[in-house]
């Protein structure tokens, strides 16, 4: 007999809002260290925080959970006190602990560099304002999205989006590796969709609450050259998915894009990010498209005699442990410790390496040498945000990873901080093939900042010169989180 085909769902209580966060035009933007910029000189399109909010439904096994709220974030980083406060103040908003709060950052590096430790720069005196309101502005977001809630199916497919291309290049001519598009490496190509609609009285017809879109590539199309605020293609991906459902809330969550950025970046063209959002807006769209109905399988129904004997498959009602299984809810919270790297530079010698940048950075500008000066302002700014990373580690021989992991039915949730290489997510989802796993990262906190593979480690590759824990840790995470899903597995 052969066994139907199930699409991973989920039985749940959802709601969605969103709200504007775009910063003021003027305020500090310097995010890219070859920018000769400081303040931003208008909007490409707005930043938007949007607040998902999922609930166990009444019945299920999630005896004491109240649910869990996502807040998607138009923002490259914000400090880990940052997320805090953004966790903290949602979190009272709907009732919920802070750990069950989820700060997932799109990583747009055209929206600025929000650190308050940026105020005496051009611009930077607004920033702590700024982060003031987004907190305000994001609780009251995420009320609004659990007021909004309603029963609700959660059905997630995959689809395929070439955009996302490897991006660790060695270049022969210089002999070294430089971080940009690889047309020789591997590139995951996974887009995870996900479709919330509402589960109504019997004979009303369903609507789409909102989607949900999973993918992992550096939303680096906007460069140096860029002086407008925007969310890069996330911002046109959007778009295009909400024209497609009739204005659906999407929910951007950003995959483990360590290694990946879009095949055309790094420049200052607008279009160029809107055109890399609508191709994945559309390949989103394309999965989206092709999701069966919820609580149905695809079933063979038997041969049929016609010119040629056909064999007949259609979508039909689950039932027992199938239908079971979508509602089943569970989520745990773990810390793996990681330890430091050996060659990890210390603060003292940062900040004599910083001292003796910026002392080149003034010589270049008395002289008037605009590329020296390039050069001098993004070694200097490199050190400054390396001194930052340094000063602001915990303590100690190890740094203690926070991950959460959680299961709605079918659906796997991984939360993990820092900018993770791709094989994360190919990895656990060659583990689970029956199972939807979103994996979402650059989430509650950016530190430790890059977690790249074993074998990148010794290369002289950006995201290896700047990582902060040891070779392995990449692969010590895999194996934890892999050991939690076959955790819930069971629940």
């Amino acid at each position: 007999m052969v066994p139907p085909l199930r699409t991973p769902q989920a039985r749940l209580i959802a709601g969605a809002a969103r709200v504007d966060v775009t910063p003021p035009v003027g305020m500090y933007h310097r995010m890219w260290g070859a920018a000769i910029h400081d303040r931003s000189t208008g909007v490409h399109r707005p930043l938007t925080a949007t607040a998902l909010w999922l609930q166990p439904r009444a019945g299920s096994n999630a005896a004491g959970d109240d649910g869990l709220l996502l807040l998607a974030i138009d923002h490259c980083l914000l400090e880990r006190t940052e997320m805090d406060r953004l966790r903290s103040a949602a979190g009272r908003a709907v009732g919920l602990a802070a750990e069950c709060v989820h700060v997932c950052l799109s990583h747009t590096h055209a929206a600025g560099f929000m650190s308050r430790s940026r105020a005496d720069l051009p611009g930077g005196d607004r920033i702590g304002p700024y982060l003031d309101e987004l907190a305000e502005r994001t609780a009251r977001c995420a009320a609004e999205a659990r007021a909004q809630a309603r029963p609700a199916n959660l059905v997630v497919g995959t689809g395929r989006c070439d955009l996302a291309q490897h991006r660790d290049f060695y270049d022969v001519a210089s002999r070294q590796f430089v971080c940009g598009f690889n047309p020789f490496g591997t590139a995951d190509d996974t887009v995870l969709v996900g479709r919330l609609t509402t589960d109504d009285a019997a004979g009303e017809p369903r609507t789409v609450s909102a989607t949900l879109v999973n993918y992992a590539c550096h939303p680096t199309t906007l460069a140096w050259q860029n002086t407008l605020v925007g969310p890069d293609y996330v911002g046109a991906l959007r778009e295009t998915v909400e024209g497609g459902t009739d204005g659906a809330l999407c929910v951007f969550l950003q995959g483990a894009s360590g290694d990946l950025g879009p095949r055309e970046g790094f420049v200052g063209d607008p279009a160029v990010a809107d055109r890399n959002g609508r191709q994945l807006g559309f390949a989103a769209l394309a999965a989206l498209t092709a999701l069966p109905e919820p609580d149905t399988e695809f079933r063979y129904t038997g041969p049929v005699v016609s010119g040629a004997t056909l064999g007949t498959w259609r979508h039909e009602s689950t039932e027992g442990a199938a239908s079971e299984s979508a509602g089943v809810w569970n989520r745990r919270s773990f810390v793996v410790p990681l330890s430091y790297r050996d060659d990890l530079p210390t603060i003292e010698f940062t900040r004599a390496e910083s001292a003796r940048w910026n002392v080149a950075v003034d010589a270049a500008a008395r002289a008037g040498d605009e590329a020296r000066l390039s050069e001098a302002r993004a070694r200097a700014e490199r050190l400054t945000r390396q001194l930052a990373k340094l000063s602001l580690l915990p303590p100690g021989p190890t740094f203690p990873y926070e991950i959460s992991v959680a299961r709605t039915g079918d659906v796997w949730w991984v939360f993990a901080p820092g900018e993770l290489y791709q094989v994360l997510q190919t990895e656990l989802r060659r583990r689970f093939p029956d199972r939807a796993v979103f994996v979402v990262t650059i989430c509650d906190d950016w530190q430790p900042g890059y977690l790249p593979t074993k074998a990148t480690y010794g290369r002289g590759i950006y995201q290896e010169q700047i990582a902060v824990v040891a070779p392995g840790s990449l692969e010590t995470v895999l194996e934890r989180i892999a050991e939690e899903l076959h955790a819930a597995a069971g629940g």
